[in-house]
């Protein structure tokens, strides 16, 4: 699960975005004075040192998706896919990645396509105890469900004009960036999701061999 803390972020997680987005290939947009947060949806990190959270905003005509890591020192040899840094109330200071860099992430998500583990369930931390958060982006995968995730910690993404693609054992994984609303997903081996305001699963990444 998911502890989230009642906090002050500076910045914002917001800000560090509409500061970073217009620097990547597969945002078309041309500025991002209006992102707004749909939703968003977590993966659990087994150690419990890795927030993993994928943030989907909304600007103009286009809705993408922004997978981020968090973590409480530099992740080694991730420079340039840094998002960047912030100050967080109750954490201290917090380094902020594009997730698909980030090994913990790329093993979550592979084991929530492959062996069909479920999105972390988010809890918001009060005094000593513990609400349940209600889900705002809900995720599913399409199956099979196989035996094992292999060793990822290689992985090497590639930022391209569609996504990120990411080749790690043999594996070839596709992040969707800029999501496709309209599209039904098949096949085989992928993640959707779903959110208020948008009933039809959209496609959010795909595992294939490489």
């Amino acid at each position: 699960m998911a502890i989230i803390h009642q906090a002050e972020l500076q910045p914002t997680k917001l800000e560090l975005l509409a500061e970073w987005l217009p620097r990547q290939p597969w945002f078309t947009e041309p500025d991002t004075a209006a992102l707004h947060k749909v939703g968003s949806y977590r993966f659990d990190d087994p150690a419990g040192e890795v927030g993993i959270e994928t943030i989907i905003v909304s600007v103009g005509s286009s809705t993408f998706q922004v997978p981020l890591t968090y973590r409480a020192q530099p992740l080694a040899g991730a420079e340039p896919w840094l998002v960047g840094t912030m100050q967080h109330s109750v954490l201290g200071p917090r380094w902020v990645y594009d997730a698909c860099a980030d090994p913990i992430y790329v093993a979550a998500l592979a084991a929530s396509i492959m062996l069909g583990r479920p999105q972390a369930e988010q809890y918001l931390q009060k005094g000593e105890n513990l609400e349940l958060l209600a889900q705002t982006v809900s995720v599913q995968n399409t199956g099979p469900k196989l035996e094992a995730v292999p060793d990822v910690s290689s992985a090497a993404p590639r930022a391209t004009d569609a996504g990120t693609a990411i080749e790690a054992a043999g594996l070839h994984l596709l992040v969707i960036r800029r999501l496709d609303l309209d599209e039904h997903p098949v096949g085989p081996l992928a993640l959707t999701g779903t959110w208020e305001g948008q009933r039809d699963n959209v496609k959010l990444a795909a595992i294939s061999d490489a």
